[in-house]
């Protein structure tokens, strides 16, 4: 599923599609649009310029224009992007592992002729015009430790109805970009349990954000967010890597979530 280190490689692959006049703007239909976005207002918003710059803000990719309004891509659990026929990523963990133009639910056409898609077979991506950038937390490829103690910070006096740790860790207007493969891989490395709703000591912050940038340096260089050392074990009745345990498979915050009880508190 596209993460922060998935969309990056987006990010990249869509520098190819800049300064390129855009001549036809598509859109599969208004339910894939957010904020108000439609096939005829991103039509009207796009036809006739080009993008300009591609930038990234956690799991946002973001496409601006040399005069008109950006455009914020989503990409759900299986959205990808294609550019002149080139894929950002050939395969993601829960996808189909295949293109089928059936899947495509935005295509913006340059006047040279190439393309830039956006291919999602689950439909759980979207795109938007101008998106509020102001609503996402600090980026986890480059948050400092003030930056993740704030974004992890619970109120004084409301740690017993404080919500869980990786909830916290996964709320993109807290900390932009760490996704639900990473979170787990993260907080196992950190030693902190998911459901944990205390605050994190001075030492156990430290070691969270060592974690998160070693973390997304290796998974980086491995290929992506499903090349975690927990990754192999998201099943039941599998063990701790580390230690041998048991792992503990439970909802956390909305989300399936594998952990291990013996070193992880």
């Amino acid at each position: 599923m596209p993460e922060i280190l998935e969309v990056e490689l987006y990010r990249v692959s869509a520098e190819a599609g800049l300064d390129r006049p855009i001549t036809r703007a598509w859109m599969v239909d208004s339910r894939y649009g957010r904020g108000g976005t439609t096939p005829g207002r991103l039509r009207a918003a796009l036809v006739g310029r080009s993008f300009s710059a591609a930038r990234r803000i956690g799991k946002l990719l973001l496409l601006d224009t040399d005069g008109g309004p950006t455009l914020g891509l989503r990409f759900g659990m299986t959205g990808g992007l294609v550019v002149d026929g080139n894929e950002a990523l050939d395969r993601l963990r829960y996808g189909p592992g295949v293109f089928d133009k059936k899947w495509v639910r935005a295509r913006f056409t340059f006047a040279d002729g190439g393309e830039l898609l956006m291919h999602d077979p689950r439909r759980f991506g979207s795109l938007e015009l101008a998106p509020d950038e102001s609503r996402l937390g600090p980026d986890a490829l480059t948050v400092s430790l003030g930056e993740l103690a704030t974004a992890l910070a619970i109120p004084p006096g409301r740690s017993g109805v404080a919500a869980p740790l990786k909830a916290r860790f996964m709320d993109q207007e807290r900390l932009a970009g760490v996704g639900n493969l990473l979170a787990d891989e993260i907080l196992y490395r950190a030693g902190l349990a998911p459901d944990r709703r205390t605050p994190l000591t001075d030492a156990e912050l430290r070691e969270l954000h060592k974690q998160l940038r070693s973390t997304l340096r290796q998974l980086g260089r491995r290929g992506g967010s499903h090349m975690g050392d927990l990754m192999e074990e998201r099943a039941e009745g599998a063990r701790c890597p580390r230690d041998g345990s048991e792992l503990r498979r439970e909802t956390v915050g909305g989300r399936t979530t594998y952990w291990c009880p013996a070193h992880q508190h």
